[in-house]
């Protein structure tokens, strides 16, 4: 909750240090604080006030289905997401291994799969969206800059539409040339690929890498949002689920220093060659399809 104009200990130095205020707890009035309870220790003080700095988060409306899914073996999250009226699904990032079972969710489910969606050309996994095409009809989709084969090609500015629901697109370059955000301005979201990690971001050391981009790209588009969006990542290895762009400005280790010291913390990340590169890269610039299971 944010406090217009004033904040807790500038309210709290304006009272007399004798008095004592017996008041009702901190009522939530359109945003503002109505009241307030004194005396307070200056510790739970700031307490308060940082749990009344987080943004409200905004509700996912109604006729918006959202579906968070994993891959163990690459620790990619696929996300399915739909338009209940109508039916339309879209994927974004699939996983070739989780393919079928995405495709009997979007079936259980009652979905029309209408495009499997990548954030960019994947190092580390092949993409699920080939496969996902012949199960379901659906059609591909990936950045023009990506290289890659597609159905679409997208660029930033267009819109993926499914149902009455609509992602609007940002190019966000830095882990490679070809990487997109996908926003859902209504549903207050972005899925950030590997551009934006929670409290990290994806490596610069191969694959048009640049880390100059990569953090201009952040701070420009993806920091300027609402800080109560939602950070949906292609990955992560510790088990969190999301984060906000709230926090990332806040805590995020790296995308929180100045450019010059962020550009020296990628070059010496000493990270090691990425295990599927070499099988990933020549199926994803092919949509993944020459790599389809036979079954």
């Amino acid at each position: 909750m944010r406090i217009a104009g004033v904040s807790l200990f500038s309210a709290f130095a304006r009272l007399p240090s004798l008095i004592r205020v017996s008041a009702p707890v901190p009522t939530p009035v359109s945003g503002h604080i109505k009241s307030f309870c004194a005396p307070v220790s200056s510790r739970l003080l700031h307490s308060q006030s940082a749990a009344m700095s987080l943004p409200e988060r905004k509700p996912f409306t109604p006729d918006f289905f959202f579906r968070q899914l994993f891959d163990t073996e690459s620790s990619t999250y696929s996300y399915l997401l739909a338009d209940v009226g109508t039916r339309e699904a879209v994927i974004i990032d699939p996983v070739l291994e989780q393919a079928k079972r995405d495709a009997q969710l979007v079936k259980d489910l009652g979905f029309k799969l209408k495009y499997a969606i990548n954030t960019h050309m994947h190092a580390d996994h092949i993409t699920g969206s080939g496969w996902l095409r012949q199960l379901t009809g659906c059609q591909s989709v990936i950045a023009a800059a990506s290289g890659a084969k597609a159905d679409r090609h997208i660029e930033e500015g267009d819109r993926i539409e499914f149902g009455r629901h609509a992602i609007d697109t940002l190019a966000t370059p830095g882990h490679t040339n070809g990487c997109m955000s996908y926003v859902i301005n209504e549903q207050g979201c972005i899925f950030t690929g590997d551009t934006l990690l929670i409290r990290g971001c994806g490596r610069t050391d191969f694959q048009e890498g640049s880390s100059k981009s990569l953090y201009e790209n952040v701070h420009a588009k993806i920091f300027s949002l609402p800080d109560n969006y939602r950070i949906y990542p292609a990955h992560d290895y510790k088990g969190q689920l999301e984060s906000s762009v709230w926090e990332e400005k806040r805590y995020n280790p790296r995308l929180t220093k100045t450019i010059d010291e962020f550009i020296k913390i990628m070059e010496n990340l000493n990270l090691p060659y990425p295990k599927k590169i070499d099988a990933s890269l020549p199926a994803n610039r092919e949509c993944g399809v020459y790599d389809i299971p036979k079954e």
